[in-house]
């Protein structure tokens, strides 16, 4: 069976940000420009798809990352959405550990907060290109080019804007795109219909300013632009393009996009930017690992013919079909109804069904490959951070680190027929979150949970 969509066409992404930057709204925006949703989820109504334990729609925040299949201009974008709490670090990382690129929202308001701080640190150790889109533009104190100094100043990364907004809070009324040097003005509030127009006479100064500063950007990297550049030659679109999509596939620059989610503002393009910038599993290197049987360093090229490998990212109870094992396909391909190795537990597992997974719908699907994110159910022994692979070829991947549990507590059933239950909950929260231990303490006889 052929592929749908070719590799250089995939875009494993996540969307992190610090609490309240707009997160889950972004990318319900994404998602219903995408065709996956039919009405738009809004946060405060608890309607989010993104977010969809009971106590995440209750507060309004998300807590677990749920990995969302997208299509955009024949592309498939994956999208995990990573928790903005700081409580929740350990998902961050484990799902900064299977993307390839992320686009990192941040507040026109709060700027750089506290936790976009932590996340950014997490997604340089992991490497991970990022795009950058300030959000909330319509909202009163609204700033770009202050967000722009603090993502500088702050996080000490190199942010080239591609875009300056038109206006800000109220008058928020669309994008200049430095690229095209053309502007695109909003006409409604549900951003759908909008129109390219020539750049306003005021803001002409603004925006040579600043598409000069994006040039000498990319001409640190890139010899040719630093020639034409000098010499007064017009640079094509095309070849902006080009050079920053190589500069933030080396992490060297983040391109910085603007908008307003709730209003949707910026959203297509942003998904444009996602498309343009960000590595397809092609552009990120090969992933490394160690062969079981000779005890020595291999890689698995992103590739269908390379033998299968995979790893398992989060474990989840699901209320209709049980334990859903998401994971990320490096190399190789897999059919439902075949077996898999899993290398920490040196056991195989029988492939039953292969589900991409909608933030809560699901499609059954008959194969992953390489690029794919997908679930699986009915693997009994496979936990997070665990190792897929052939048999054939067994291969161990570098696994994660989970943090030691900083606070304990003891609990205790209401009652003695609640035992038996509580042992069976406190075994699902165990297999679901790496960070939970439980254990019993020999002198008290108490039932002790640590996270």
């Amino acid at each position: 069976m052929s592929r749908e969509f070719q590799i250089n066409h995939i875009r494993n992404i996540g969307i992190m940000a610090h609490i309240d930057a707009g997160k889950t709204t972004t990318t319900e925006r994404i998602l219903f420009y995408t065709g996956k949703v039919h009405r738009m989820g809004e946060t405060h109504e608890g309607s989010a798809v993104m977010d969809w334990m009971v106590q995440e729609q209750e507060r309004g925040i998300t807590i677990t990352s749920a990995a969302t299949t997208a299509f955009w201009k024949e592309n498939q974008i994956n999208i995990i959405d990573t928790p903005g709490h700081v409580d929740f670090t350990v998902e961050v990382e484990r799902s900064l550990r299977v993307l390839d690129g992320a686009v990192a929202v941040f507040c026109a308001v709060g700027g750089v907060e506290p936790q976009s701080e932590t996340v950014w640190r997490q997604a340089d150790k992991y490497n991970v290109p990022r795009v950058a889109f300030i959000n909330k533009m319509d909202r009163v104190g609204a700033d770009f080019f202050r967000v722009v100094a603090m993502m500088k100043s702050k996080l000490g990364s190199n942010p080239v804007p591609i875009q300056i907004p038109i206006g800000a809070e109220d008058n928020f009324r669309g994008i200049i795109d430095l690229i095209e040097e053309k502007a695109i003005i909003y006409l409604d509030d549900l951003g759908t219909k909008s129109e390219k127009q020539e750049i306003p006479e005021e803001l002409k100064a603004e925006v040579e300013q600043y598409r000069n500063q994006m040039l000498e950007s990319l001409a640190e990297f890139d010899e040719e632009i630093l020639e034409d550049y000098l010499e007064g030659k017009a640079i094509t679109p095309q070849r902006i393009r080009t050079a920053l999509r190589q500069a933030t596939i080396e992490s060297k620059v983040t391109p910085v996009l603007c908008g307003s989610a709730f209003k949707n503002k910026g959203v297509q393009l942003l998904l444009d930017a996602v498309v343009e910038f960000l590595p397809s599993p092609l552009d990120v290197p090969a992933i490394k690992g160690i062969d079981i049987n000779t005890k020595e360093p291999v890689e698995r090229q992103p590739s269908d013919d390379d033998p299968f490998a995979a790893l398992a990212f989060k474990v989840m109870t699901d209320p209709y079909v049980g334990k859903l094992v998401f994971f990320r396909v490096y190399s190789g391909q897999l059919a439902a109804g075949s077996y898999v190795y899993n290398a920490n537990k040196e056991r195989r597992e029988r492939v039953g069904r292969i589900l991409l997974m909608h933030a809560n719908h699901r499609e059954e699907v008959k194969f992953v490959r390489t690029g794919d994110i997908a679930a699986a159910v009915g693997w009994k022994e496979t936990g997070t951070g665990d190792t897929l692979c052939s048999e054939e070829n067994p291969i161990h991947l570098e696994s994660m680190e989970f943090p030691e549990p900083v606070i304990s507590v003891a609990i205790e059933p209401k009652t003695k027929v609640d035992q038996d239950k509580l042992g069976l909950s406190l075994v699902k929260l165990a297999e679901e979150d790496p960070t939970f231990r439980v254990h019993t303490d020999t002198e008290t006889g108490q039932t002790i949970i640590s996270g």
